[in-house]
């Protein structure tokens, strides 16, 4: 069973840069990959951003592009989200999600539900 820890969200106002981390926990995080999903008042859970098990390739939604960096430190379990030039827009609770390494179909890594596994979230607040 994995576990994920999310942390480093708070209230910051808008053009702050905040970081969030990802520690998990149990499994084979360096076969996994890593996604972020963010949900704001009303509104369903949206992707934000996908890293995948090497970090080589990583990619964001067009909302968050330029803005957002997806990472991870495979030695430390941990993925990260860099996130600069905040906007109230992206106030939201913040995921993050793992999922299994096997055979996904084309742009599932965009689709959560295609994770197995999630946090319990961290609260971003951007005030403007």
């Amino acid at each position: 069973q994995v576990q994920l820890v999310e942390s480093g969200g708070g209230l910051v106002q808008a053009g702050a840069s905040l970081r969030l981390s990802c520690a998990a926990s149990g499994g084979t995080f360096s076969s996994y990959r890593l996604g972020w999903f963010r949900q704001a008042p009303g509104k369903e859970r949206e992707f934000v951003a996908t890293i995948d098990w090497s970090g080589a390739n990583t990619y964001c939604a067009d909302s968050v592009k330029g803005r957002f960096n997806i990472s991870r430190d495979n030695a430390k379990n941990t993925v990260f989200l860099q996130m600069n030039s905040l906007k109230p827009e992206d106030t939201a609770v913040y995921y993050c999600a793992a999922r299994s390494p096997k055979t996904y179909p084309y742009g599932s890594e965009l689709k959560q539900g295609s994770y197995n596994w999630w946090g319990q979230g961290t609260q971003v607040t951007v005030s403007s």
